[in-house]
């Protein structure tokens, strides 16, 4: 029996690296403010919404909330706004027709499959994966519904490790999976968080990159701490095979 081949590894995270997922909860909560109608500044109603979903689904990551509670929490606090009180079956039967539009919202952002192409044509023993904070089945949804399950090998989510980004561990129980069925020769991970994504990486001793999309400024110790530990940024993902490929090509 040969030997399994050893090559790179380049993980990936879902939300705003490869789905357009502020995009699609912007137009998921002004579709479903019409629908409702909720009269208001839907540009602003849209950044609120935002902002409640940082506040309440870091609470859930942070063990504080349920899943169900953070989405709960975040329907009622919205609604609320606008005049609408809602109890808990109320606040939950409000996010799932919100989820329903956000869904239907659903896309990756343009770049995402001609970099993979491009990885695969520089790394031919590439593989891809996805590691995620969330819900495993709620992610996968996700990944099907963009057609990324054919091609991605493993997708790792916090809920289900125990663990979530930034912690090494769920990036070391990522690269863990890989390495049952091949050598693994180094590894990337892609994120559009610096200190959650890239930093946590790295500190995991996978290559950091950041995809920093927006041209977000990070405050200065952070920036000082993702220059120390070698974070590669990127402002669009069709950068990233002249950035990463001289790192895992090596």
């Amino acid at each position: 029996m040969s030997a399994a081949v050893t090559g790179p590894v380049v993980l990936f995270d879902l939300d705003d690296t490869l789905m357009a997922h502020r995009e699609a909860v912007a137009e998921g909560i002004v579709r479903y403010m019409r629908e409702r109608a909720y009269d208001g500044d839907e540009r602003a109603a849209a950044r609120r919404w935002h902002e409640l979903e940082e506040e309440h689904y870091t609470a859930y990551l942070g063990g504080r909330l349920s899943f169900e509670d953070q989405r709960r929490a975040r329907a009622a606090a919205f609604a609320r706004e606008f005049g609408d009180e809602l109890d808990d079956p109320a606040a939950s039967e409000w996010f799932a027709e919100y989820f329903r539009h956000y869904r239907d919202s659903w896309m990756l952002h343009d770049d995402v499959l001609p970099a993979l192409d491009a990885l695969a044509v520089f790394l031919p023993r590439v593989r891809f994966g996805i590691v995620t904070n969330g819900e495993l089945e709620y992610q996968m949804a996700k990944i099907v519904r963009l057609a990324l399950d054919g091609r991605v090998e493993h997708v790792v989510a916090s809920a289900e490790v125990g663990i979530a980004k930034p912690e090494p561990g769920i990036f070391l129980d990522a690269l863990e999976r890989f390495r049952r069925t091949a050598p693994v020769s180094a590894a990337a991970y892609v994120g559009d968080r610096l200190r959650t994504d890239a930093i946590g990486a790295a500190r995991a001793g996978l290559v950091g990159v950041w995809l920093n999309r927006h041209a977000v400024r990070p405050p200065v110790d952070e920036a000082a701490e993702a220059v120390e530990a070698g974070v590669l940024e990127i402002r669009g993902l069709d950068e990233l095979a002249g950035q990463l490929v001289p790192r895992l090509a090596r």
